[in-house]
């Protein structure tokens, strides 16, 4: 059995894909010839389709573009380029910051949920992953459900329980989306100035919302890359390293790809003297580290500890924020503004914030660098499928610990109040029964087994700059319930236990109350932009 599920494409279609994409039948390729407008709008479409990215291009966007100029191109067997002076500059005198000027739009499909968080580790990239949120899993892709297929497991003792079982879930998926939807259409209330496609489409995002909890973290996504030639190196170097085999194959199909458009950036990524060196040295630190805290921590019990815990803060941040504020307004040492701001009355902090916030419009208006002055480090047990959400903001620093059932799960009150509570549960066991019969043999594909539901811990610091962009996004109505409940504690502790009253309401477009149905107010504005095409 095949790892990906092949297109088939005419040829009539593969004669036009061949100029655009570096391959015609892999799971990873880059995008070239195509203005950037182009390659940005496809990748936006991206995350809401169940199509792949050369199927969304043919039926939705070839139409619109001129390209009998591109006929004779052939971007599959790489493209010509001037390379001799990006050899001498990059390879052999080693200047980095040449590979910074040369971006690729990369397509990385059918990758399992637990390699997506592998390859978005890096921060000087952008990302769009496909959405568990506005699609739904019960398609299947050449003839199978969506999760991935390890090789190693599928040729082991395992392998037919663990199709087995994965199907099994898939199928408690598909029949927990139509009960729960149909109940959410019975029991809410349709607006009548509200179209019947406004309120379908709102009702069933409410329904994913309730049943992504049962998909495994194997359930397959596509995700769209544009890095830098430095940023590339940075991930692949990474990724050869890394303990789990889907992404050190991954790492191999990606640097043919790469190779294909910039491949003077990439040329120490599998030299044994250069990234070959960088690999074994990360790997090195990561198993000794491994196994050193492993015999001081093995024994030790798991105490019990609320959600989300703000671990670390500055009691004196405010008035570093304040002095932070001031400094680029004088000429005096930091020292000393910060000396001068201690002796300062509260209302003369109030109106030097106030003067700096100004007034927010949108939660695009955004205070400058001062409120990074302010550090704050929270650790969180979530269900995975908001930590999915929550790990996509990578201007913070964010670890975590490896995904197992071993902290339980969330079960959302819609699945209850739908009646489909032992549905729910009966996956959770399957899940949970998979994972442990898997994880002595394949310590790092056991976490394939583990569903959305399950929760999994881990750490988030970041500056108060930065926590009112994710805070306010993170809370904003068409937000998942789960991770909008991380968010708003988040807040809560921010100006309750750290005492930083006027960071906290300074967020002031933070929204509180939960809408009936999240994705309403969204589908009503999507409605209204295609009205008015």
């Amino acid at each position: 059995m095949t790892v990906y599920a092949p297109e088939e494409f005419t040829a009539e279609e593969s004669e036009v894909l061949r100029r655009y994409f570096t391959n015609l039948d892999g799971p990873v390729f880059a995008l070239v010839n195509l203005p950037e407008v182009v390659k940005g709008a496809l990748f936006a479409r991206y995350s809401r389709t169940h199509k792949s990215l050369r199927r969304l291009f043919l039926d939705e966007f070839v139409g619109d573009l001129d390209i009998a100029g591109d006929q004779g191109v052939d971007a599959t067997i790489g493209l010509e380029r001037a390379e001799e002076l990006y050899e001498k500059v990059f390879f052999e005198y080693g200047d980095d910051s040449v590979a910074q000027l040369g971006g690729v739009h990369l397509a990385c499909e059918q990758s399992s949920n637990v390699l997506t968080k592998i390859l978005e580790w890096g921060r000087l990239a952008s990302y769009l992953e496909q959405s568990t949120r506005y699609i739904a899993y019960d398609a299947r892709l050449a003839g199978r459900y969506r999760f991935y297929r390890d090789p190693e497991v599928l040729n082991s003792r395992y392998g037919t329980r663990y199709v087995g079982d994965m199907d099994r879930m898939f199928d408690s998926y598909s029949q927990l989306m139509e009960k729960v939807t149909d109940h959410v259409r019975a029991s809410i209330k349709r607006d009548p100035a509200d179209s019947d496609f406004v309120f379908r489409m709102a009702t069933r995002a409410k329904a994913l919302d309730a049943v992504r909890g049962v998909l495994p973290a194997a359930s397959l996504s596509n995700v769209g890359i544009y890095g830098s030639g430095q940023s590339y190196e940075a991930m692949l170097i990474r990724m050869r390293s890394h303990p789990l085999p889907e992404a050190r194959h991954y790492a191999d199909l990606m640097l043919e790809e790469l190779r294909k458009v910039i491949p003077s950036f990439l040329k120490r990524v599998d030299l044994a003297d250069r990234g070959g060196r960088w690999s074994d040295y990360l790997s090195d630190t990561r198993e000794s580290t491994s196994e050193l805290v492993g015999g001081l921590f093995a024994e030790t019990p798991v105490d019990h500890s609320p959600p989300v815990v703000l671990t670390d803060f500055d009691p004196e941040g405010e008035d570093k924020l304040i002095a932070a504020i001031c400094y680029s307004h004088t000429s005096l040492p930091e020292t000393q503004i910060m000396q001068r701001v201690q002796r300062m009355s509260h209302a003369e902090k109030v109106a030097i914030l106030k003067a700096y916030i100004g007034d927010r419009e949108n939660r695009r208006h955004r205070p400058g660098r001062a409120f990074e002055r302010i550090d704050y480090r929270f650790d969180v047990l979530s269900d995975y499928g908001a930590f999915r959400d929550m790990q996509r903001h990578r201007m913070l620093t964010i670890e975590w610990q490896p995904l197992t059932p071993n902290h339980g799960y969330t079960r959302p009150d819609l699945i209850d109040e739908a009646g489909q509570t032992a549905a729910f549960d009966e996956v959770m066991s399957r899940s949970a029964g998979l994972f442990d019969a898997m994880k002595p043999d394949f310590p790092q594909q056991a976490s394939y087994a583990v569903s959305m539901a399950y929760r999994v811990r881990y750490v988030m610091q970041f500056n108060a700059r930065e926590a009112m962009h994710m805070l306010e996004l993170r809370s904003s109505p068409q937000g998942h319930p789960a991770y909008r409940r991380v968010a708003l504690e988040m807040h809560r502790l921010i100006g309750e236990q750290a005492g930083h009253q006027a960071v906290a309401e300074a967020m002031t477009h933070l929204t509180v109350e939960a809408p009936e149905l999240e994705r309403l107010a969204a589908e009503r504005r999507a409605e209204s932009r295609r009205g008015g095409q």
